[in-house]
């Protein structure tokens, strides 16, 4: 057997590998985050003819009202009497939030103007409404 010189012996981590590695995540975590936000509860949106920009995603926050009539804040389902206190606790987390409604093109719009007054009495004034365009 051959015993090692100390000319042979390694005395370094060749960190490159690992670097490379970590970039490719970081980017493939990048492009991803938008499907990430979104929520994925499948509703039918209405359809629009006009194209508009959507605002600023940092402060938005997506409330889905789907067929059945449940309600998401976010991506959690929250019953109609929930919902004040919920939006309240968001409103505290960021004071410029933006809600983006997100309803199935069956609720009606006595149903959503309900949701809307509810987030309107804990003090949520920037609203959207999400359409699907029609191409």
């Amino acid at each position: 057997m051959q015993e090692l010189d100390e000319e042979d012996a390694i005395t370094g981590i060749n960190v490159t590998p690992l670097v490379d590695i970590t970039l490719v995540l970081l980017i493939i975590f990048m492009v991803t985050a938008r499907f990430i936000s979104e929520p994925s509860i499948g509703i039918n949106l209405p359809k629009t003819s006009q194209q508009s920009t959507p605002p600023a995603a940092d402060n938005n926050v997506f409330l889905t009202i789907t067929s059945n009539h449940d309600i998401f804040l976010g991506n959690k389902k929250v019953t109609q009497s929930d919902l004040g206190n919920a939006a309240k606790s968001m409103l505290q987390e960021k004071p410029n939030l933006t809600v983006i409604v997100r309803a199935d093109k069956s609720v009606t719009h006595g149903e959503v103007v309900t949701v809307l007054d509810e987030l309107r009495g804990v003090g949520i004034t920037q609203f959207g409404i999400a359409v699907e365009a029609n191409n």
